[in-house]
């Protein structure tokens, strides 16, 4: 199952950078958008605030973004939820009586670096600001 931790992020630091009133943006009011329990959103949020990209005062709605959207790179988001460093896991103990299960292992090992490494690059060329351009159209 794919894990949808890194959109929702998206989704509540665009809410929260579009919406002009803040005092509006309860768990609730966010939950809404992103069509989840507020306790979801409490919880990315706090995630949010430990990694220094949002902030709070205590006893009142709302949210600020600490960095601005054009500063802000979807890499950032990424690592603020700990998404991992690794996408695709590469199962245990193949056969090494096979001619397949001897190398495979070393062989994806390769493939998915560079995967990797091409999807961090992406990320950190995009912005949370690109993304409300988009949204925005």
């Amino acid at each position: 199952m794919v894990n949808s931790r890194f959109s929702v992020a998206i989704h509540i630091l665009s809410l929260i950078a579009t919406t002009s009133d803040k005092s509006l943006l309860s768990s609730d009011f966010i939950a809404g958008s992103v069509n989840t329990n507020p306790v979801v959103v409490r919880r990315m949020i706090g995630v949010l605030k430990k990694a220094g990209l949002l902030s709070s005062h205590s006893g009142m709605a709302g949210y600020e973004l600490l960095v601005e959207p054009k500063d802000l790179t979807l890499l950032a988001i990424y690592q603020a939820i700990d998404g991992p460093e690794q996408l695709f896991a590469i199962h245990d103990e193949p056969n090494p009586a096979c001619a397949v299960g001897q190398k495979i292992q070393h062989t994806l090992e390769g493939v998915y670096t560079s995967v990797w490494l091409a999807i961090k690059e992406q990320l950190q060329a995009q912005t949370l600001q690109g993304l409300l351009d988009q949204l925005r159209t």
